[in-house]
């Protein structure tokens, strides 16, 4: 299987040592050592309850959070593993907005802080749009390992990929 599609825009020696440690067969070793266990959010009111504890500690002044929830991604690379949507409707005289967030199913079975780091990205959307350098820069306001734990959530998709998980 080619997993190259997950690290595309990592440095060429991220990418090689990732390469290594997939086909050297220590990436569950890897996951076992690091994320012990899974999460215990399983269900979307206590994703939503998760989710707007980290919006009420760092976006304070965001519009409110309408709901979060699991969703079930055919392909993780081209349908994205969180999605933030923002509708806004006309309704009486007043213009009326809903922000929601949808997490990949897949990630049920995945660590906390790789749920976290997937949540705190999918906020960050609530400030900035585009994944520009003030993007970047308020996720690792909200999780200071923002980078590393990115990196492990691919990782962990390629787990998942070769069937290796192990919660």
């Amino acid at each position: 299987m080619d997993f190259a599609r997950y690290f595309v825009h990592y440095p060429e020696g991220i990418q090689s040592q990732v390469e290594q440690l997939i086909t050297s067969g220590q990436l569950k070793q890897y996951f076992e050592r690091k994320y012990p266990n899974a999460h215990q959010l399983q269900n979307e009111k206590a994703l939503y309850e998760f989710t707007n504890q980290l919006k009420q500690r760092y976006l304070k002044n965001a519009p409110k959070l309408n709901s979060v929830k699991y969703k079930k991604q055919a392909d993780l690379v081209k349908n994205a593993l969180g999605t933030h949507t923002f509708k806004s409707h006309q309704h009486g005289g007043k213009l009326k907005a809903k922000h929601e967030i949808a997490i990949a199913a897949q990630l049920k079975q995945a660590p906390e802080a790789l749920l976290k780091v997937l949540v705190v990205h999918e906020l960050a959307h609530f400030k900035e749009k585009d994944h520009n350098k003030a993007f970047y820069q308020l996720c690792c306001h909200m999780e200071p390992d923002y980078h590393q734990l990115e990196l492990d959530l691919r990782l962990f998709l390629v787990l998942q990929e070769l069937e290796l998980s192990f919660y």
